[in-house]
């Protein structure tokens, strides 16, 4: 009789409609990442009073409004369990891909006291803080998700994520509040050439 029963569940789990077809860690790890979303979203708009560079401005505007349609996006797969009605969209950055190499002499930065002490190296960094967050519990979540539509709506969102992250990058480069030290050409080489091919004819 309870072997049945567990039969009688099992099918009737099995055949759930769409909406409901979320595995319990999914759901979980979904409200997390949902969350971390919501959250960039919020602080934005504490961020944007105080930004004083308007590229960064408009920057911020520009992931913000994309940042907007990918929450909705999200809440809609989570609750139909279908496709959204508008898919994942591609972002494309406007800048282009050129870091400034090197190190220059700057003062040692201590935390603001204040939020009178908060400038656009701390805004730009706060935004690059959530994008990074937000893709690595986007990673969690589609390598946890059962719904296949929303473990690919997660999954396409994470390149768009990298790539927003990117664009904050170039532009802190830009100003020097992110500077990439290089090694020496020697140690550069020995690095790069560490590792070598798989020769012959690779494995079936």
């Amino acid at each position: 009789m309870f072997n049945q029963q567990q039969n009688e569940d099992f099918q009737s789990s099995t055949q759930m409609s769409a909406q409901n077809s979320h595995g319990g860690h999914e759901l979980f790890d979904s409200h997390e990442a949902i969350s971390g979303l919501v959250a960039a979203l919020e602080h934005s708009v504490l961020y944007e009073p105080h930004i004083q560079d308007p590229e960064l401005k408009q920057l911020m505007t520009r992931q913000k409004s994309y940042l907007t349609q990918l929450y909705n996006t999200i809440v809609e797969t989570l609750q139909t369990g279908q496709e959204p009605a508008v898919k994942t969209q591609t972002y494309n950055m406007p800048f282009d891909n050129n870091t400034v190499y090197g190190m220059e002499a700057s003062q040692p930065k201590t935390p603001a006291q204040s939020v009178n002490e908060l400038n656009d190296s701390c805004f730009s960094s706060f935004m690059m803080g959530h994008l990074k967050a937000c893709a690595s519990h986007f990673t969690m979540t589609a390598l946890e998700a059962t719904n296949p539509v929303m473990r690919r709506v997660f999954a396409d969102s994470i390149p768009n994520l990298i790539e927003m992250a990117f664009e904050i990058y170039l532009y802190q480069n830009k100003n020097k509040y992110y500077q990439v030290p290089q090694l020496k050409d020697e140690d550069m080489q020995a690095y790069m050439n560490s590792f070598a091919k798989i020769q012959g004819q690779m494995p079936h």
